[in-house]
């Protein structure tokens, strides 16, 4: 579960002097008109494969949501549109049921046009998907054959193609179709069908919704290095009990029988295997990619030994650098085990490389990197904090390559040329995101610091690693890009994003609210950090209403320092004091701050947030008697737990997408934090909010999404039912046809608009 609806991004306190002292209202609707707030900010920047360039994604300037594919060429210094999604598609967007399921997944079901994209190894080819088809943009082209660069692949009438990519090698453009994974081989435009049983409850090469939603795995199949193998899973649904649910639309409503693997309920079982290129390509010479009749290629499958237990998680796959093994991550169903397996091409043998093991649970990451030598490098939470590892060919443990006590956030890149790895932590600030580097050959004994400005640094590293493309923002500054040398050495501006006249946030400038950062202690003397944004003509003489905004639930963080230019400074525009407090459960903090919510969701979060109220209330410019409460999804949740357990402490609470009970949200999420229900029954009694109904005193204004596929919209129609045979008032704002993130643009306005308002008619009144 991961908050989606309105993204709080961040900043620091201070007075910020401005020119512009006649700022324009900020209104709700701006935040989702054209052109974006933030600026021209590209998203998903990758240095070429060749280094010649770095490529990204960027809306409109008159529709933010609809992103086209631009390049930055480093030698000429010259930006440049490669594709117009528009040109190259001028009617709407039609897309497959699993495609508009994996946005969702993904969180970019508001996005249109080109969404994601990919290199060819040599960097001269980019693919990307539009409209169910693959397309293939030929960056060495000549430049008076503009027209001829991009090359259609595929044909929708025979199925929508998704999960593309091109082979490390360059040879094949893979994809899945019709829930049978399908290459291309690009010299000869053949296509070859490589598994047939695929349909209804079976799929192969694409993740089930669970690997998705909850365990950060997108891919279904996997790619040998020499392009000979690939590696797939077969997921079978059909142990998995049927969900029927209505979703309303405006003009509809469909019976929807989803799939989905309630707490303590079975989930689908997984199969692995593996299948030759050469074994398929004879079978495919009489189709083309074109053609009616294509044949299936009779490709022999080789299954993976998963192990006797099948009521297990594939967590993860990934190939050794010689392409002798593939590794494959086994995760044990209440989660307290996860092994990292090692599957021989030669001869089919089975080895453990590592076991990590908790009395709570193992956090997946993504964070595992096979070395030419066989050596790789892992990362483990086993002393508390997560950090990277060298291991052995064999497993053993080498040595750690980063501090003691920081929270790495992730693997960037490694050169082994030079002796150097890189990735990402707040090291010993986690209200910040820099680019560090250790050595590799080495135990760490001091790292260095890449990135250089206070704030959030997001990169992403060529495979060679020389240089990094990285976008920065702190309270101050909103997101630019710039190009760097590893040695942390400026190269160039992709996007400088100054914040001046003619940048689309400058009319609202001179009341932007720079939060005050500081920390509390909480009732174990646990360090609660929190930030503070006030009214831009804030008085410390008077008293102000205050909102409480957070999320509170694993993996979320709001207290960093970045830029934000949304929907808090909405509220703050509006006069409300708005409060974020990073409580117990969430993330870059340690397991320790984490795992204190396990078997008992509910509990310390909202003592934490009741110490965070406590600390707000004594502030002397602050009304003690209108404070409001506000979060989405398990935000929503925490909503609702202080409804029940703290209406003393809130006037009114905003209730969004939330959990009502733990028992009806998914098998992977809940389990992992509150263990199988039938060994858990009295945390999951006091953890649903029905057990604290009676508490519930404050004002509620409840939300959701009609068609939500993710936090069921029965979540709320039974809490709907319980309130009102109970006589309890409460406001309601539904969506039909909305997911879980309410995605449409329309929808976000109206959902915003109904958040200030009823703040404004329970605080300000």
């Amino acid at each position: 579960m991961r908050n989606v609806f309105t993204a709080a991004v961040l900043a620091s306190a201070m007075v910020w002097p401005m020119t512009n002292l006649h700022a324009e209202q900020l209104t709700m609707d701006r935040l989702v008109e054209a052109p974006a707030l933030a600026g021209k900010t590209p998203q998903n920047l990758k240095v070429s494969p060749d280094g010649q360039r770095v490529t990204f994604l960027r809306g409109k300037d008159t529709d933010q949501f609809q992103l086209d594919l631009w390049e930055y060429d480093i030698a000429s210094k010259q930006t440049r549109l490669l594709v117009d999604s528009k040109v190259l598609l001028p009617e709407e967007e039609q897309l497959s049921d699993e495609e508009k399921a994996k946005r969702e997944r993904a969180r970019t079901a508001s996005l249109k046009g080109i969404v994601e994209y990919g290199f060819s190894p040599d960097g001269a080819r980019l693919l990307f998907p539009l409209n169910g088809e693959l397309f293939l943009y030929d960056l060495a082209a000549d430049e008076t054959q503009q027209a001829n660069r991009v090359r259609k692949l595929t044909n929708k009438a025979l199925g929508f193609a998704t999960e593309a990519k091109v082979s490390p090698k360059g040879n094949y453009v893979s994809f899945v179709r019709n829930q049978n994974l399908w290459v291309i081989e690009l010299k000869t435009d053949r296509s070859i069908q490589l598994t047939t049983d695929g349909g209804g409850l079976i799929s192969n090469g694409s993740a089930e919704f669970i690997a998705q939603e909850e365990m950060g795995r997108f891919d279904g199949y996997w790619w040998a290095p020499d392009d000979s193998m690939i590696a797939f899973a077969r997921v079978d649904e059909s142990p998995v009990p049927v969900q029927r649910r209505f979703e309303i639309h405006a003009e509809d409503t469909t019976v929807i029988e989803q799939r989905y693997p309630a707490a303590g309920q079975a989930k689908a079982t997984i199969k692995l295997g593996v299948v030759r290129l050469r074994d398929a390509a004879p079978a495919a010479l009489a189709g083309t990619q074109t053609g009616a009749a294509l044949l299936p290629a009779v490709a022999n499958t080789r299954w993976i030994d998963l192990g006797e237990d099948t009521d297990i998680y594939l967590a993860r796959a990934e190939w050794t650098a010689d392409a002798g093994a593939l590794s494959y991550q086994v995760q044990s169903r209440n989660q307290r085990r996860l092994d990292l397996r090692a599957w021989s091409a030669a001869d089919g043998t089975i080895s453990t490389l590592l076991s990590e093991t908790s009395e709570t649970w193992i956090n997946l990451h993504d964070d595992l990197h096979f070395l030419d030598s066989g050596d790789f490098l892992w990362a483990s939470e086993r002393d508390g904090f997560k950090r990277l590892y060298l291991h052995g060919r064999d497993g053993t443990l080498k040595h750690a390559l980063t501090p003691e006590g920081w929270v790495v956030d992730g693997l960037l890149a490694v050169d082994e040329h030079n002796d150097r790895v890189f990735f990402a932590s707040g090291g010993p600030d986690p209200t910040q995101k820099h680019v560090y580097m250790s050595p590799l050959s080495l135990p760490v004994k001091e790292v260095r610091q890449i990135t250089r400005e206070a704030g959030m640094h997001n990169a992403s590293f060529p495979k060679q690693a020389n240089v990094f493309v990285a976008t920065h923002s702190d309270p101050r500054t909103p997101p630019r890009v710039r190009l760097f040398d590893a040695d942390g050495a400026e190269l160039a501006v992709l996007e400088a994003n100054e914040l001046k006249e003619g940048h689309p946030y400058w009319p609202y400038a001179a009341e932007h609210s720079v939060p005050e950062f500081g920390e509390i202690t909480g009732t174990e003397g646990q360090k609660l950090p929190y930030r503070v944004f006030k009214p831009a003509d804030f008085d410390a003489a008077k008293k102000y209403p205050a909102i409480v905004y957070i999320y509170g639930g694993p993996h979320g963080q709001y207290v960093t320092q970045g830029w934000t230019e949304g929907f808090i400074q909405v509220l703050a525009r509006n006069g409300f004091v708005v409060f974020q407090l990073d409580n117990r459960g969430m993330y870059r903090r340690g397991k320790a701050f984490e795992e204190a919510l396990f078997r008992r969701m509910g509990t310390v979060e909202v003592v934490d947030q009741r110490e965070g109220v406590k600390w707000l209330r004594a502030q002397p410019w602050i009304d003690g008697e209108k404070i409001g409460f506000y979060g989405w999804s398990y935000g929503g949740y925490m909503a609702l737990q202080v409804l029940g357990q703290a209406s003393d402490d809130f006037a009114a609470v905003v209730a969004g997408a939330p959990v009502t009970d733990w028992a009806l949200y998914d098998t992977h999420y809940t389990e992992r934090y509150m263990d199988h229900p039938k060994d858990n029954a009295e945390g999951y009694a006091n953890s649903s909010v029905f057990a604290h109904l009676d508490g519930m005193r404050s004002d509620l204004l409840l939300i959701h999404g009609m068609a939500d596929d993710n936090v069921l919209f029965t979540h709320s129609t039974k809490l709907m039912s319980a309130l009102q045979q109970r006589g309890k008032a409460f406001e309601l704002m539904t969506y039909p046809g909305g997911k879980h993130g309410i995605a449409a643009p329309w929808m976000k306005k109206h959902a915003n608009n109904a958040i200030l308002d009823f703040f404004h008619r329970k605080l300000k009144r």
